[in-house]
């Protein structure tokens, strides 16, 4: 599993005023991606976090292609794109579904910290694992 993807529907809530997914949004479904991602590897950050193993967001950014509407629903694609000695990088591509048009492209970099919330590298059984999925 390089790539993996969630859906979700658009929720009249995640709209602004003109009816578009307001752009903070997206960080959100960043969020859904990669914690679903990470879940379904048999990693769900609730344990990760028991052995004391936390990522932060240090970095991330969006670029928007379309707009996507209440009731639309989204596909969020994630994968690993890069991975250093203490840090990984998610990307992200959002789509609507049937039609897949690319509505927001992104990443999100974490640092992996310790309980101590000082940088740690990322522990070797975790690396062993993420590493061959990176694209």
């Amino acid at each position: 599993m390089k790539i993996f993807e969630i859906k979700t529907r658009v929720r009249y809530q995640e709209t602004d005023q003109m009816g578009i997914v307001y752009y903070g949004n997206f960080f959100t479904y960043f969020e859904m991606g990669r914690t679903e991602y990470l879940r379904n590897l048999g990693l769900p950050y609730s344990e990760l976090e028991k052995e004391h193993i936390y990522f932060p967001v240090t970095e991330t950014g969006c670029r928007f292609r379309s707009p996507a509407h209440y009731d639309d629903v989204l596909i969020v694609r994630t994968w690993i794109s890069e991975l250093r000695h203490a840090s990984v990088e998610f990307s992200h591509k959002v789509i609507r579904e049937g039609e897949n048009t690319l509505i927001a492209e992104g990443f999100s970099k974490l640092a992996c910290i310790n309980a101590s919330r000082k940088p740690t590298p990322i522990p070797e059984r975790l690396k062993a694992l993420l590493q061959p999925l990176i694209t």
